[in-house]
């Protein structure tokens, strides 16, 4: 059995908003970057790659060929007790909530959009039984 997520990948069409969204209003420090293909990001104990599909559909002779169009869904943990703190840090950021739900079993989500119409959500990890305190 895997120990872990390593990496998972949004694909964006204009990468300059997805540097702008994730380093501004998420915070995640950019740790890579190859201009028109990749944007590589460092969540907690692992890396969120944002790429152009255009790009990485593209035969490649390093990597095998992937990509995706149209919006995906990621999700990103929060500690319980920063439920409130984000929620008015999107709304600080102009990002507009589209959800929010107390989960019956425990756990609480906020849902939003990057520019590019992903998907995301802030979650606490008591979603799927996990402890709340964070890494």
């Amino acid at each position: 059995m895997p120990i872990g997520v390593l990496e998972t990948c949004l694909y964006v069409d204009d990468l300059d908003a997805a540097e702008v969204f994730y380093t501004r209003v998420l915070g995640l420090p950019l740790v890579g970057k190859e201009a028109g293909r990749h944007l590589f990001f460092r969540c907690g104990q692992g890396m969120l790659l944002i790429f152009n599909p255009d790009k990485t559909l593209a035969a490649d002779n390093e990597v095998p060929t992937h990509g995706a169009r149209g919006p995906v869904h990621v999700a990103f943990a929060m500690r319980a007790d920063e439920i409130d703190r984000w929620r008015e840090h999107l709304r600080a950021h102009g990002v507009p909530i589209e959800q929010e739900v107390t989960w019956p079993h425990g756990g609480y989500s906020i849902y939003f959009r990057d520019p590019a119409g992903n998907s995301l959500e802030l979650a606490t990890p008591s979603l799927w039984g996990m402890g709340d305190g964070g890494p």
